[in-house]
């Protein structure tokens, strides 16, 4: 149901994507807006996929350790992707490592998606809360990245449906 994955959106909204999933047309949407899916299959290619961004947007913000797709980030954990620091201690020094982990289930999808995501996770070097400051972050770094969630949103609704309109 549209409400797993919407449910902060106002009823009028959830109304309106349910209907279109009734009718067989939210994937149609999905499809005539994001109509191809991206080739970042391996770990090293979404490493440098990040690290472009990074470099782009966040060049004075933390070294990320690592990117990678990851299999075991489900929807169960809430999430698609997972930002993880840690901070060591080593003799006087404190050693810090940023790590993402991007969801498995990301290997087809759009790459605007992709980025949606990736854009989220990297805001985390730089604000650790969901709040004002980390969401004006992610529009400097992906100006649609409200309506990108947004529809990322309807596409997991349709996925856990088993209408994934990305799947031949």
């Amino acid at each position: 149901m549209a409400t797993d994955y919407l449910g902060h959106y106002s009823p009028e909204i959830q109304a309106q994507v349910a209907q279109l999933q009734a009718q067989g047309k939210l994937g149609a949407y999905l499809l005539k807006r994001h109509p191809d899916i991206h080739q970042i299959r391996s770990d090293r290619a979404l490493y440098e996929y990040t690290m472009a961004l990074k470099n782009e947007y966040l060049r004075q913000s933390a070294p990320l350790a690592k990117v990678c797709f990851d299999d075991k980030i489900t929807l169960s954990h809430h999430a698609l992707g997972l930002h993880t620091y840690a901070a060591r201690r080593q003799g006087y020094k404190i050693k810090s490592k940023n790590e993402i982990r991007i969801s498995s289930k990301l290997k087809c999808v759009p790459e605007a998606f992709l980025r949606m995501l990736v854009v989220h996770e990297l805001a985390h070097l730089r604000e650790k809360e969901h709040n004002k400051a980390f969401y004006k972050l992610c529009q400097y770094m992906e100006p649609d990245y409200h309506q990108l969630e947004f529809e990322l949103r309807i596409y997991l609704t349709l996925a856990d449906a088993g209408e994934d309109p990305y799947q031949a």
